[in-house]
């Protein structure tokens, strides 16, 4: 991966997570990560599930030793592996037991996003799925001190799946695809600034 490649995927990354999950609110507690400049979007050059695991087990001990208010959250994109959302979703289970090899369970978790990303029970057109849809592969490393402390300011975090769903179906794939963030929406082409 070229400088300039890596430069555009950490682009496409950061505008994504400006445009669609701050923008549209589908994390509510993205924003001030963002704007205390908390977030660190590393971009993996991985072409085998086997390398992005050692990139994933620096990540998750970098995160584990950053200071929190250094470093809340990384994202870790992989646009070289696992483009298949099938084959992306079998590795999760390698991610988690990563997790536990390392011993940081109860401490850091992994949540995914990747442009194909579909709920089960959803067609893969189905707007629903935009919640977790990313510009590429994407593996994100949360504290679970963070998600607690999060959590504690809610009265009801299902709202937040409830109000996502909202929104994007209100947007629908076209107003998604006016985010020009990708993933694309079928049949849909992006709208440029």
């Amino acid at each position: 991966m070229t400088d300039a490649q890596e430069t555009t995927v950490r682009d496409d990354t950061h505008r994504w997570v400006q445009r669609a999950v701050i923008g549209l609110n589908l994390c509510p507690f993205a924003k001030s990560v963002e704007v205390n400049q908390r977030l660190r979007i590393v971009v993996s050059a991985a072409d085998t599930p086997e390398a992005l695991l050692q990139d994933l087990a620096r990540e998750l001990l970098a995160l584990r030793r950053a200071d929190p208010e250094e470093t809340e959250t990384t994202l870790l994109v992989h646009p070289g592996v696992l483009n298949d959302f099938l084959d992306f979703n079998d590795f999760l289970g390698a991610a988690d037991a990563l997790v536990e090899d390392l011993e940081l369970d109860g401490v850091l978790q992994v949540a995914s996003f990747h442009p194909d990303y579909q709920f089960e029970g959803t067609e893969p057109d189905d707007v629903d799925n935009f919640s977790n849809r990313s510009p590429y592969p994407t593996l994100h490393l949360l504290r679970e001190e963070s998600i607690e402390r999060a959590m504690d300011t809610m009265a009801d975090t299902d709202a937040i799946y409830e109000a996502n769903i909202d929104t994007l179906r209100r947007i629908g794939l076209k107003g998604w695809a006016a985010l020009d963030v990708g993933p694309h929406a079928p049949g849909s082409t992006p709208q440029n600034d």
